[in-house]
């Protein structure tokens, strides 16, 4: 957007202003704005597309068939099936197969994919492929490293007491889950930090006003988080350096189910002259799996990449403009990039 200048009417900055809103809304577009998210579980369960969506696994013969279905509004869903089990558990590479389904007749949802047709009744996914067929019973992951305990040197950023280490602007919500929009009050260089997260149900919503958040390391390199389930990795996706690098693998959980992200940085070095002599670093685990291995960045990410680099800065995560919540919890970080827990998962 250009700059206002002072030959521009105040009427025409108003109307550029409605204008502009207008157009986030998605009226000048011809589109009702998405429908708010939903962040709390017992509310999300009275629609029946999020009973429907989640993850199924089953077997067709020596086959292990996992099956991602996320709602998209109106009885519409998308989904990915994969042969060998899930992204990070089992997942033998092969390109996964789209499925296309939507609600039928009694709560069914029917499914297709090329080759592929199938329905779900009362949580259970029948499928035929083929010449084959499966059977698909719904289940739920959860991180192995969820819940970690700081160890005796970590500061504990947040653990559901008290705002003491963010500024008066950041807040909690009734549950005692930090709100995005948080910015830590003190600045950190080198760190490993585990934090555990959940994005709202937001069917309706498309791309990046699906639940848009994102951790800000020292408010300049975003390691996005949205809901992506059920999608291929992306450089906007969950789990990428916005916009700079798309994760290995997209480990995202459906919404309203915890997320973990251990991310350990190693902050840019600069001589004594403040000249940056090395550039970032990041390895980064999504619910227990390397995402990114030893990644160098040069600059900073997303909106970040607008800052200069620096030593120590604060740790921001996000309140994105385009709607949706994201909710927080168990945040902790120890001051060392070196630093990795005892009990260990794939490598973490």
């Amino acid at each position: 957007m250009r700059p206002l200048t002072g030959n521009r009417s105040k009427s025409n900055f108003l109307s550029s202003r409605l204008l502009f809103s207008l157009v986030l809304t998605g009226v000048v577009l011809g589109c009702a704005p998405p429908t708010p998210a939903l962040i709390d579980r017992q509310e999300a369960e009275k629609d029946p597309d999020f009973i429907a969506q989640g993850e199924y696994m089953g077997a067709m013969g020596d086959t292990v068939l996992a099956l991602q279905l996320a709602a998209m509004g109106d009885g519409e869903f998308r989904g990915l099936l994969y042969q060998g089990g899930f992204p990070g558990t089992g997942w033998d590479s092969a390109a996964p197969l789209e499925i296309t389904a939507q609600r039928g007749d009694n709560d069914a949802v029917i499914l297709r994919g090329e080759a592929v047709q199938g329905r779900i009744d009362e949580g259970v996914v029948r499928l035929e492929w083929g010449a084959g067929t499966a059977q698909l019973e719904k289940v739920e992951r959860t991180s192995p490293s969820m819940g970690a305990a700081p160890p005796a040197d970590a500061i504990v950023l947040f653990d559901g007491t008290n705002l003491e280490k963010w500024d008066e602007n950041t807040a909690m919500s009734d549950e005692g889950l930090l709100k995005q929009g948080a910015r830590t009050a003190d600045e950190y260089g080198d760190m490993f930090l585990h934090m555990e997260f959940k994005v709202g149900f937001m069917p309706t919503a498309r791309e990046q006003r699906r639940s848009n958040s994102g951790v800000y390391i020292q408010n300049r390199y975003e390691v996005q988080i949205l809901d992506s389930f059920a999608e291929l990795p992306t450089r906007n996706g969950n789990g990428s350096f916005y916009r700079a690098r798309e994760p290995q693998i997209n480990m995202t959980y459906p919404p309203i189910h915890w997320q973990t992200y251990e991310i350990s940085f190693r902050a840019p070095r600069f001589d004594d002259d403040g000249d940056k002599i090395e550039n970032a670093r990041f390895t980064v685990y999504h619910n227990g799996v390397k995402i990114h291995d030893d990644v160098e960045l040069e600059s900073g990410t997303g909106a970040g990449g607008r800052r200069e680099e620096v030593a120590e800065a604060m740790l921001y995560l996000q309140a994105h403009g385009s709607g949706g919540q994201a909710r927080f919890r168990n945040i902790w970080l120890v001051e060392d990039a070196d630093w990795r827990p005892a009990a260990t998962a794939q490598d973490l």
